[in-house]
């Protein structure tokens, strides 16, 4: 959503008990901004990791005036998450071809963290990317996949 917050819960498993991650469980945190990293903090478990994209987007509160957007990001992240990745998507997705394949280079980062094989991750890709965007969205996979 341009110009808001938005928060998507994905569980799977055997037996799904809820479609709601409760605070202090999540194995993995993914943010498409680097303060939202900090502003969901909480819903990572303790062993969890934290794929977080360095872009920084300007909230209308700071624009205007009204608040200050921190300068040290970074270091502040790093103290709060064990386990960080910290990418620049965008960069990666501009050398992949495409910015707006951003979202799937940090896709490919985060499913180093989780048990599902690598084919089922380009399968997925080839059912919902359009076909002439199918190749891109791979490489971007792989990019962000292979990022360290």
């Amino acid at each position: 959503q341009r110009g808001g917050s938005v928060l998507a819960q994905i569980r799977y498993g055997k037996k799904v008990y809820s479609p709601t991650v409760a605070k202090h469980t999540a194995r993995v945190l993914v943010t498409l901004e680097q303060i939202e990293a900090l502003r969901f903090a909480d819903y990572l478990s303790e062993d969890g990791v934290c794929v977080a994209n360095s872009q920084a987007i300007i909230p209308v509160t700071v624009s205007s005036g009204a608040a200050k957007y921190p300068q040290n990001v970074k270091e502040m992240l790093d103290d709060v998450f064990k386990k960080l990745v910290f990418i620049d998507a965008a960069k990666i997705a501009i050398e992949c071809g495409n910015i707006r394949a951003a979202n799937t280079v940090l896709l490919g980062a985060t499913s180093n963290h989780l048990d599902l094989p690598l084919d089922c991750w380009h399968k997925a890709i080839e059912i919902a990317v359009k076909g002439k965007y199918t190749d891109l969205n791979k490489k971007a996979f792989d990019a962000g996949r292979n990022f360290r």
